[in-house]
């Protein structure tokens, strides 16, 4: 498989459900044309992440997962023959979910992702958290790749991308929804090196609320035998603006690179980590406001 091509699309939200859904299967044919084999939404799109404080309200705006909302992306993405992951405020008891689904270019729902690390000192406190990660075969024109995927907050514990690269990940895949600064993407840059995978991270432009576009993907390739000394992983960052940003990933260059290199499982000692799995947790890191 030589490569994959990921469509960010950097988008602004309308104001209603409808209007999401129209803009989104919009810039989606845009992405097929410009030769997306995915295209991928920022976090909660059915909703421009928007959380009310009203319970009743928030959960009036959630969607099921087998919603027309929903499905009209399934549809679509048989249509094009591409595949699409789409991002919804997900109807589920007893409160909502921040969730991901991607279909595959058949149409089939392949992975349904809930996020794990909930933003419980803000508006996420209303959501309902998932409770694991998923990792899919994305049966591709080329030939199949291993998807994961995190959500935005996800990605500031190296235990999210840690573990998808455990169960396989290839790319990973990261809606997202707050300012894109050098910290951020940093640590984004960090889990690419760290797991030798492919990140590719899609955020709404500037003009939506505490978010500032600058989308971005890494290969997570940091050493060429042709360079000198190790390499920038950065395939593309956009911008501010609104906008399809395209992230072409080296599939059969990350593989033999992940074949012979240092780093992700190569040279791990679990048997020396036991204390990662405990749940005790001492200052100056206790919150009254976290939820297990």
């Amino acid at each position: 498989m030589k490569n994959l091509k990921v469509a960010l699309l950097q988008l602004m939200p309308e104001d209603t459900l409808n209007g999401n859904l129209q803009k989104g299967l919009s810039y989606c044919r845009k992405a097929k044309a410009m030769g997306a084999d995915i295209a991928l939404f920022p976090e909660m799109w059915s909703v421009g992440y928007n959380i009310p404080e009203n319970i009743d309200k928030l959960k009036a705006s959630a969607v099921p997962i087998n919603s027309s909302f929903v499905n009209s992306f399934g549809k679509l993405s048989k249509e094009l023959d591409m595949a699409i992951g789409i991002t919804f405020l997900e109807k589920y008891d007893p409160l909502p979910r921040n969730t991901f689904c991607l279909f595959d270019r058949f149409g089939n729902n392949i992975l349904t992702y809930a996020k794990v690390h909930t933003c419980d000192f803000e508006d996420e406190c209303r959501l309902t958290a998932g409770d694991d990660f998923y990792v899919a075969d994305l049966g591709t024109s080329q030939g199949n790749v291993k998807i994961g995927a995190m959500i935005c907050y996800d990605r500031e514990f190296p235990e999210s991308a840690r573990i998808l690269m455990l169960k396989g990940a290839e790319i990973i895949l990261v809606p997202n929804a707050c300012p894109m600064e050098i910290n951020r993407i940093s640590q984004l840059r960090s889990r690419a090196y760290e797991n030798m995978v492919g990140i590719a991270t899609v955020n709404y432009p500037k003009g939506k609320p505490d978010c500032n576009g600058h989308s971005s993907a890494f290969d997570g390739i940091a050493y060429r035998p042709s360079d000198f000394g190790s390499r920038d992983t950065l395939i593309i960052e956009a911008g501010e603006r609104e906008g399809i940003y395209i992230a072409d990933f080296p599939i059969d260059e990350i593989r033999e690179y992940r074949s012979h290199e240092i780093h992700g499982n190569s040279y791990r000692h679990p048997q020396k980590y036991k204390l990662l799995i405990s749940e005790e947790i001492q200052e100056p890191f206790i919150r009254n406001d976290y939820r297990k």
